[in-house]
């Protein structure tokens, strides 16, 4: 079937795929980097879209306890921005999530507030993911000027 978009959970074959659509990004400062042993290391927590067995997107959930969520290294190929591959990535992150737990609150830091506004998430401020700002934004380049922006989906079990 030609066009046929699947979304399903990363494979130890796809890390090299994953990690080059994550570079393209990278370099343009938009998503952190991640090496290819990182990428190993927590491939349990990524999801890939294939579009005709073609790799064309990825998107990861850290858990970083206490129901606090973050979608993060969320990228799709290029040539395929818009044609609603990110948003059936996460939407298959918040459907696995859905089924494992009773509530948590999923929250992104982005340039594209509008895509996940379409998708349930609403604003709110860096400073109430303080796990976040320790970890990943302690060693992001762009920490002392950060332009990107906090959302979060809560969901509490309805």
């Amino acid at each position: 079937m030609k066009n046929a978009l699947t979304v399903q959970a990363a494979e130890k074959s796809d890390i090299s795929a994953i990690h080059k659509l994550l570079s393209i990004y990278a370099e343009k400062q938009i998503v952190l980097p991640r090496s290819e042993a990182d990428i190993e290391y927590y491939l349990g927590n990524f999801v890939v879209a294939r579009l005709d067995e073609e790799l064309c997107g990825c998107c990861a959930v850290r858990d970083f306890g206490g129901d606090l969520l973050e979608v993060r290294s969320l990228v799709v190929a290029p040539r395929l921005e818009g044609k609603g591959i990110g948003r059936a990535l996460v939407e298959a992150i918040i459907a696995g999530l859905k089924v494992k737990r009773k509530k948590f609150c999923l929250f992104a830091l982005t340039y594209r507030t509008g895509f996940f506004r379409k998708l349930g998430f609403h604003p709110a401020v860096k400073e109430m993911f303080p796990q976040k700002i320790w970890t990943d934004c302690a060693n992001c380049p762009k920490k002392d000027h950060c332009d990107e922006q906090a959302l979060i989906f809560q969901y509490d079990g309805e």
